[in-house]
């Protein structure tokens, strides 16, 4: 008998496995059937583009990318890039040790530290826009890139924090005892000992930090200008009340997206490694 009840039980365990991989194909399909539709759309004319229902047997062209790429956005994409990268390593340079002092050499009540972290991120976004809209006009910040950087410091350096906070109480304590025994001071300590250890946790927030800033728009939107105009808000240029316009959206959007594509790319391993980590307890 006992037998016979590890067979159904295996049989059902086979049944629920097959089920839920399934439901994640279909799941991911769903997510992924959106990029798809856009990219065929990118390579479709405007009229093409406007159709309804539309033509999926319609010709192909790079006329879409043309026109995208003969409105220079090459200065919005290097502002991104400048306001993502330099934003994302002062992020990990401040959170690193922050998320160090609130694990393992915890301070006290660390846990009103987090939970104000937390709270930071709980204001919404267009309640401080005036403010620092008018403290940028007064300082003549308006249309400058370092404004971007400041702002997409201040705003993932909670979630760096929190994820960093999560990865680094998984490092043993006597790995870091026997470095003080060896003489290292705590500079040394977390660069040569405790980064190491934690570089998939380091990687996935660096990634997590990198695309919020590089999706950006209300703040770059409202503060830039020619200037320090970034990727998203050259792409919301395209949108105009006449004309055709979905094609060449559409193609903005597929090259404003592969940096973030790429970096996801690059770095999914350590962001699979650095997210598991960090949820095992």
């Amino acid at each position: 008998m006992s037998g016979q009840v590890t067979i159904v039980t295996g049989k059902k365990s086979r049944g629920g496995g097959f089920f839920l991989g399934g439901l994640a194909w279909i799941v991911g399909i769903l997510f992924v059937l959106p990029v798809l539709w856009m990219l065929l759309t990118s390579f479709h004319t405007e009229e093409d583009a406007a159709k309804n229902p539309p033509d999926l047997g319609a010709p192909l062209t790079l006329d879409g990318y043309r026109s995208f790429f003969d409105t220079g956005p090459w200065p919005s994409i290097a502002n991104s890039l400048t306001a993502s990268i330099l934003s994302t390593v002062l992020v990990i340079l401040l959170a690193f040790p922050a998320a160090y002092a609130l694990s393992i050499r915890p301070v006290k009540k660390w846990t009103d530290v987090l939970f104000f972290f937390l709270s930071t991120k709980m204001l919404p976004v267009v309640a401080g826009l005036l403010p620092i809209y008018l403290f940028a006009q007064s300082v003549g910040f308006l249309d400058n890139i370092w404004l971007l950087i400041i702002l997409y410091t201040s705003m993932n350096l909670p979630i760096a924090v929190w994820m960093l906070r999560s990865f680094l109480s998984e490092v043993p304590v006597e790995i870091l005892e026997a470095a003080s025994v060896d003489g290292a001071n705590l500079v040394r300590t977390l660069r040569s000992v405790v980064a190491p250890i934690v570089t998939p946790g380091i990687a996935s927030a660096a990634l997590i930090c990198f695309i919020f800033s590089w999706n950006e728009l209300l703040f770059a939107r409202v503060l830039t200008g020619t200037v320090a105009q970034t990727a998203p808000v050259f792409l919301t240029g395209f949108v105009t009340s006449q004309g055709l316009f979905l094609a060449k959206v559409c193609a903005a959007s597929i090259v404003v997206s592969l940096p973030v594509l790429i970096a996801g790319f690059a770095a999914q391993d350590k962001l699979v490694q650095g997210l598991s980590l960090g949820a095992v307890k």
